[in-house]
């Protein structure tokens, strides 16, 4: 049942009615479609090997500290009978893709965050659809009909309400049992401050341990204190602008709208290594590796990037050193990219081993090719005619069909996959060709 947090369930005329809805526990939900047997066990998805993180923890495995992006040799210390499962990222592509088609039946104006979770604006909808509190029930209701899954939403007149009432919603874990959540949590319009003041402060954006430290310093705990506290003296803690920021949202501010059509700012893939490596060549193998999966992915969003950025973490003291090219046209074609980002990588020492490696472009827009002089004048490679056919060749017979020499390993090619490596090696893949 809704928790209305105003006691009063009446939409505000001329008030925007923003939606945010968050799957509970996606990833270990996705799972236990398939694994009924494991129901009510502490289950943990994400990168299994000693470089893993967790991605997703059920509710009962969230009893004993477990969480997310929390590395996973912890979680196992912290729960050594949890079972742990690898993450399916084309999996879970394919069921938010699900998700995301029940959200539509709502309203056009659905923002998505991430996999898991969109925010939502209603506003326009309330004639056909009833109150804003009705349709989040209602998309709670069919996502549970059709999909067997479980979210959890917030109602509120902006985003930043929205978002916090959907944390509140849901279930939460305990020492001693799993607490199912209200699932629906109504902030409504006027009533903000009842919501708000109650919480503790570092739930506001923008609170991070340096900030929550000085918000500490001057006598702020909870989101109430901010009343007490004169905005000059939160200016001269934190700076102007993030003073400004704090108070504004302290007081239910967020005029933000629902962005339903955002453009990818940049396009990436990265990988972890279950052991460093040390030598230019192995790294030159992954850059190729890495690089024609962004420049597939370039090519499949109709783009190119004009800004190509290289990333290396070191395992010694995890330090991360980062490397970017800006050049006067968009580029959309691997050898480019290697082309282009293997100076930079030849200039990094990587003897004290590297652990991860990427590749990134941004600063995206149309490619647009055209032939110079010199490439008229010298026998150059037709990367593009060449591209094509590779393009051809993996919509036909899918990603592993074709790839770059250097990324065969024991006569297989080692496919970089889309989120497959994002969550660290699998102890059971260490080694062995993907």
């Amino acid at each position: 049942m809704a928790r209305i947090v105003t006691g009063h369930t009446g939409d505000v005329t001329g008030q925007r009615q923003i939606l945010h809805v968050d799957m509970d526990a996606f990833f270990v939900s996705v799972e236990l479609r398939r694994r009924p047997d494991l129901v009510g066990q502490p289950v943990v998805v994400g990168g299994t090997g000693n470089r893993g993180v967790v991605a997703a923890a059920s509710y009962e495995a969230r009893r004993f500290g477990v969480h997310s992006a929390m590395p996973s040799a912890l979680a196992k210390r912290r729960c050594p009978h949890a079972v742990f499962l690898p993450g399916d990222h084309s999996l879970y592509g394919e069921v938010s893709d699900q998700v995301r088609e029940i959200l539509d039946r709502y309203t056009p104006l659905v923002e998505p965050l991430s996999l898991d979770e969109a925010f939502l604006d209603v506003t326009g909808s309330l004639r056909l659809f009833g109150p804003a509190p009705q349709i989040a029930a209602s998309i709670r209701r069919a996502v549970a009909d059709e999909l067997s899954l479980a979210c959890s939403v917030g109602v509120a007149p902006n985003k930043f309400l929205a978002k916090l009432a959907s944390v509140e919603a849901k279930p939460r874990a305990t020492p001693s049992t799993v607490e199912p959540g209200p699932g629906v949590v109504v902030v409504v319009a006027g009533r903000e401050r009842d919501f708000l003041d109650p919480l503790p402060v570092q739930r506001l954006w923008g609170v991070g341990p340096v900030t929550l430290d000085k918000l500490h310093r001057i006598g702020i705990r909870r989101v109430a204190d901010f009343a007490a506290v004169d905005e000059a003296v939160m200016a001269t803690a934190l700076g102007q602008r993030q003073a400004t920021h704090l108070v504004a949202l302290a007081r239910g501010i967020d005029d933000r709208a629902v962005e339903p059509e955002r453009e990818a700012q940049s396009i990436s893939h990265e990988e972890t290594y279950s052991t460093n490596k040390y030598e230019h060549h192995e790294l030159h193998r992954e850059l190729v590796r890495l690089a024609d999966a962004v420049a597939t992915r370039l090519r499949a969003a109709g783009v190119g990037a004009r800004t190509l950025t290289l990333k290396l973490r070191f395992d010694t003291g995890f330090q991360t050193v980062t490397r970017s090219v800006t050049c006067p046209e968009a580029v959309e074609l691997a050898p480019e990219i290697v082309d282009l980002l293997a100076p930079l990588l030849e200039a990094i020492d990587p003897t004290p081993g590297v652990r991860l490696l990427g590749v990134g472009g941004s600063n995206l827009g149309p490619s647009t090719r055209q032939l110079s002089l010199d490439d008229l004048l010298e026998e150059r490679p037709d990367w593009v005619a060449t591209t094509e056919a590779l393009d051809r060749i993996r919509d036909r017979f899918g990603s592993a069909a074709i790839g770059p020499a250097s990324a065969l390993e024991s006569g297989r090619l080692r496919v970089v996959r889309r989120g497959e490596q994002q969550w660290g090696p699998d102890a059971e893949k260490r080694g062995a060709p993907r």
